[in-house]
């Protein structure tokens, strides 16, 4: 979620960030601009109007007084009691005004929030304006492989091999799904072992999130509302009254871990990593060169996280970007870092490199990790503070970037490494958990 003072102070300069994520945002930065006004004007005539009750009250207890000393004294009190009257009277007629004003005002508060949650990430003011056309890689890492004889596409050497049953996973579960077998199983183990064991090196902490989480995960991480019809939801979850869903990614976990919290300077930085599994529907066609693992409904994945402060947060970015290049590189592959355009960005991201690997098949690069850096907007959204060392209370910076994503990698791995004879070569750095096994052949 913006900063609404950003907004009220320059609102010119925050239209022009969302144009570069080809938002159309004029009338929504107006409209919200007139709800803070009129949500504003809401509260300062409830408070008046609270104060003048006050006052009668005050006012009344005072009459009261009066009557009780002139009844004993034998005088006319029906004077007092008219204005007592006239006071309660007045003073029914403003709690009434006051029940009107609170309904109008969570109406407007309702408005004013849904807009403001429908607002994306304001883009760094480096990127280039503009959708994926405006793009910029930023290095190429590792060489090519060139081939002396016809490559294979991954799904013929990952049957041929015995690595994926594609048809019995469609059995199982519908089309978009594939399942693992035997050294198949064991190549993708490898992979996340691999990563675990990088990520655990490197000081990150290891998490294991649920997969199952609720609707305020989504919001907080600006998933939801916008994309809430692209995750699995749970109809029946044990929880009445709640929507829960399966988790796209585990960055809508963890993004959540401190939410409405407080945190110290000193705790600051926080680096997970999690495994998960991450379940999507992937509505839309898919192109004919998709085919195979590059895009389905359930994929392994470990996600890397951070929850820094504001000074902090640049240093961390450049941090997950290495280390994602280092697996990748470690790994032996082909591959490229490119710095995406503002409107390519998703809309919780201020900035995000996308770590794209060569699929020799499809004769380009799919991405396998997109590190971003969301600064304080999803901890706007989900009131994740920390309080510095002069007391000052203000809201962590959060930074993403999967560290790595398989569906993809196992497809780079079989293609780029393949050999005449259909064997694949095993990288080195995964051979220690696969007992030592070089090549993949053909049983």
């Amino acid at each position: 979620m913006l900063d609404i003072k950003k907004i009220k102070e320059n609102p010119e300069a925050v239209k022009a960030g969302l144009r570069a994520k080809e938002m159309d945002c004029d009338a929504v930065i107006d409209r919200i601009l007139e709800l803070d006004v009129a949500v504003r004007g809401l509260k300062t005539a409830t408070e008046t109007k609270t104060a003048e009750k006050n006052k009668l009250s005050k006012e009344n207890g005072k009459l009261f007084g009066q009557k009780k000393g002139a009844e004993k004294r034998g005088e006319d009190v029906s004077g007092i009691e008219a204005q007592i009257n006239a006071n309660m009277a007045a003073s029914v007629a403003i709690d009434e005004a006051i029940a009107d004003d609170k309904l109008k005002l969570r109406e407007l508060e309702e408005q004013y929030y849904t807009a403001m949650l429908s607002l994306p990430n304001l883009p760094d003011p480096d990127l280039l304006p503009g959708g994926k056309e405006n793009n910029e890689p930023l290095r190429y890492i590792g060489e090519k492989h060139s081939f002396d004889f016809e490559p294979k596409h991954h799904v013929d050497l990952c049957t041929d091999l015995g690595l994926i049953d594609y048809e019995r996973g469609v059995k199982l579960a519908g089309g978009g799904n594939w399942m693992y077998t035997g050294m198949g199983a064991r190549l993708e183990w490898a992979l996340l072992n691999y990563f675990i064991d990088t990520h655990t090196a490197d000081g990150y902490d290891f998490i294991l999130p649920p997969h199952m989480l609720e609707y305020q995960c989504g919001l907080t991480a600006g998933q939801f509302p916008k994309f809430a019809d692209e995750v699995f939801k749970i109809a029946n979850h044990p929880t009445e009254g709640g929507t829960f869903y399966m988790l796209p990614t585990a960055e809508a976990a963890l993004a959540s871990v401190y939410r409405d919290e407080i945190l110290t300077e000193a705790d600051l930085p926080k680096k997970f990593f999690a495994y998960t599994p991450c379940f999507r529907r992937e509505a839309g066609s898919h192109r004919a060169d998709e085919r195979g693992m590059v895009r389905g409904h359930q994929f392994n994945k470990v996600e890397m996280f951070q929850f820094t402060t504001p000074e902090g947060s640049d240093e961390a970015f450049e941090e997950l970007v290495t280390k994602a290049e280092r697996l990748v590189a470690g790994l032996g592959l082909h591959f490229r870092t490119v710095k995406l355009a503002a409107g390519d960005c998703s809309a919780s991201m201020a900035r995000t490199y996308d770590i794209e690997i060569l699929i020799p098949s499809m004769n380009g690069y799919k991405e396998v990790s997109s590190v971003s850096n969301a600064r304080d907007y999803q901890a706007r959204r989900g009131n994740i503070r920390y309080r510095r060392a002069d007391g000052k209370i203000d809201f962590v910076h959060t930074l993403n970037g999967s560290g790595l994503a398989t569906s993809r990698i196992f497809p780079a791995i079989v293609e780029q490494n393949q050999r005449a004879d259909g064997s694949v070569v095993v990288p080195e750095c995964l051979r220690k958990y696969l007992g030592g096994i070089e090549v993949i052949e053909a049983k």
